[in-house]
């Protein structure tokens, strides 16, 4: 497998502070080395020895979906943060109207279910009911709903968030909300659309 190599990220954010943003970025760098090191053990494991109740593959496969999620997930996050927050715009705006009534009625249940998880919080759009779905993601690889196309991503580990806000996780999310980059979100719907992935 070809290693990978970790995004440079040059984010300047309100009420999310620098340090928070350094010390994060190094987190992600130990996933994207972690994944790499997995990848490399897996070139010589064993394969005759795997096994479902222990085996050094089973652990090694194991661990490759927590790393490398730990990898995908922060680099959507990071790259969904930049913009001016504010409502929706663009073709998401119309998306979440659609399914939820109205932004505020989505940013509500957006908020609750951040409020709600120990890991991550995604929008995402399921190609089954053609509908979008906030779903809670209490570890990089639970909760993860197969085939659904993660549009906005919100990090709620206390890593993210306890530099600048300790205990008030709600302060963070308010951040976390003037700092979307909507384009962004509106760029992967289109891309979705545009490749006809569902």
């Amino acid at each position: 497998m070809k290693n990978l190599i970790p995004k440079k990220y040059n984010l300047t954010l309100n009420g999310i502070s620098e340090r928070t943003l350094r010390e994060h970025y190094k987190l992600y760098e130990g996933y994207v080395n972690k994944t790499n090191e997995i990848w490399e053990k897996l070139i010589t494991s064993d394969r005759e020895k795997a096994n479902a109740t222990y085996s050094q593959y089973r652990k090694l496969k194991l661990e490759e979906t927590y790393a490398l999620d730990g990898v995908k997930l922060h680099e959507l996050y990071f790259e969904n943060l930049g913009g001016t927050g504010g409502p929706a715009t663009g073709i998401i705006a119309s998306m979440i109207a659609c399914d939820f009534g109205s932004y505020e009625n989505w940013l509500n249940d957006f908020k609750a279910c951040a409020i709600s998880s120990r890991g991550w919080t995604v929008l995402c759009f399921d190609p089954i009911d053609l509908m979008l779905h906030n779903y809670l993601q209490d570890l990089h690889n639970h909760g993860i709903i197969s085939r659904a196309i993660p549009l906005l991503i919100i990090d709620t580990y206390e890593h993210a968030y306890f530099i600048d806000y300790g205990t008030n996780k709600k302060g963070y999310i308010d951040a976390f909300m003037n700092n979307v980059k909507w384009d962004e979100v509106n760029r992967r719907v289109s891309q979705w659309i545009d490749m006809k992935k569902f």
